[in-house]
Formats: structure tokens, sequence, C-alpha cells
């Protein structure tokens, strides 16, 4: 198995003759970012969304058109027939669920997201590029009005067979959900909170991966998110997975599990 990483939360996982397309997004906030390439990004089987927020669902009809299986939550699917958006290939997705997707089988779990800390959001507030670029903070908000989540958030365990998988599109956990250990690899979405690198670390517990790769550390939607500095993550990690392998990957690069 093979994984790509686009930028913000989006990942292109291979396996064989099989691709799956997670969380798709455009990043048109920051042009200073890499663009995604639609084309390559759109040859896949079906799509998976962990949780129908605006950076990990908005943009999912420009991935769309070649027949592609878009799996998201009920509550996606009413915000994207409320926006506007083709929902003809999406189907319903909830937890405890289990899709065959060509080689892959993709299991669900209820998943929870980040819960921002106060030095995060005061670090928005009082930041000057708030308020210089005002009208960019409130079309932000405006948008994300669009796309609110309750639990439909989930965590993604893909297998082919060989190698596993987790992913969680945010930084959360359901208390009451026993999560699956000893993935190969466990993707960590690393922006949210301060001091990350503290805060991953019941994350790495509870589901001992054998290799962690974190994502969403790129600044894809100013000014209300920044670049992260990620300088912490590897020793932070080691100390609690000495053996596990620790990628900080680069955008457009394969990676094999």
């Amino acid at each position: 198995m093979k994984i790509k990483w686009y930028g913000t939360a989006t990942l292109l996982l291979e396996s064989g003759d099989t691709r799956i397309l997670i969380d798709p997004h455009l990043k048109e906030g920051n042009p200073a970012l890499r663009r995604v390439p639609v084309e390559e990004a759109s040859r896949v089987e079906a799509i998976f969304i962990t949780h129908p927020h605006f950076d990990h669902f908005k943009d999912i009809n420009a991935f769309t058109g070649g027949g592609q299986r878009v799996y998201v939550s009920e509550n996606g699917i009413a915000h994207a027939r409320a926006n506007g958006m083709d929902t003809d290939s999406m189907q319903p997705l909830a937890a405890n669920e289990m899709h065959r997707v060509g080689a892959f089988t993709v299991r669900t779990y209820q998943s929870g997201h980040c819960k921002f800390d106060a030095g995060t959001v005061l670090g928005i507030v009082f930041k000057p590029k708030t308020w210089l670029h005002f009208a960019t903070s409130v079309g932000l908000l405006k948008t994300s009005k669009k796309f609110p989540i309750g639990r439909d958030i989930f965590a993604l365990d893909i297998s082919d067979g060989e190698k596993r998988v987790v992913v969680l599109g945010s930084a959360g956990m359901d208390a009451n959900t026993e999560y699956p250990q000893g993935a190969d690899l466990l993707v960590f979405p690393y922006q949210g909170r301060c001091g990350m690198h503290r805060y991953m670390g019941k994350f790495l517990q509870t589901f001992c991966p054998k290799a962690v790769m974190i994502d969403h550390f790129d600044d894809s939607f100013p000014p209300f998110t920044h670049a992260v500095d990620v300088k912490k993550f590897a020793p932070a990690a080691r100390e609690i997975l000495p053996e596990a392998k620790l990628w900080t990957p680069e955008e457009d690069v394969w990676y094999e599990v």
C-alpha cells in the first residue's frame, strides 16, 4: 500500500489497481500553497469524507464526475444539497460500518473533532492578520457556518489485506469507542492546539501504531491557520513509540506503508 499527501487533510491511498481519496480540499484560500493535481487525485474508485467541515468536503465536486462513489455522513449530504452541490454520487456514511472498494476494506469508527484551546483561539483573535484581512476572516466564518458537524466525524481503518492505515480527520476521539491498535500507519492531524506534540500523546498510546505520519500542518486557510512548527513532533513521538517510524511528509510524494 502507498499513501500520498496533497496538503491539509487530503490523502490518496493506492493498493494494486485501486485508489481511494480522503477529504479533498483545493486550498484556494492560500495561493502560496502548492496546487492539488485534481486530474490525478480524481482517478479513484471512491472518496471518503471523515467529516463535512468545509476544508474536508466543500470542494468535493471538483474531484467527482468519473463515477466515483463519495461516502459522507447524512449531515454532509444535507449540507451539499443546501449549498447547491451535486449529490448524485454521495452515499451515507456512519460509524461502525465496513465498505469494500476494490483491494481496500474501510471500517469506520466514531471519532471526535479537535477541541481548540484558549491559546489557539486567542492567537487567532489577536493576530494582526485576522483584522488586516477582515473581509477574508468574515468570509471564512460564513463558509464554516454552512458546514457544521455534530457527531458525524469518523476515524477510518483502511486495509488491503496486508497493511492497515488508520486516518484521523481531526484530533479527537470518542470516549465510548474502542479503537483498533497496531496499524502499520496512523495519520494524525497536527493542527488545532498549542503544544500539539504533547496533545498527540494520548492518541499514540491509544492506537499504538507502527508508524505515524502527520498532516493538516500547513497554512491552508489564513488568517485562521498557520504553518505549524513540526520540529517537536518526532522527539515527542519517540518518547511514547521509540520503535515507530515517524514521517513529516512532503506534498505530492508517494510513501510506502
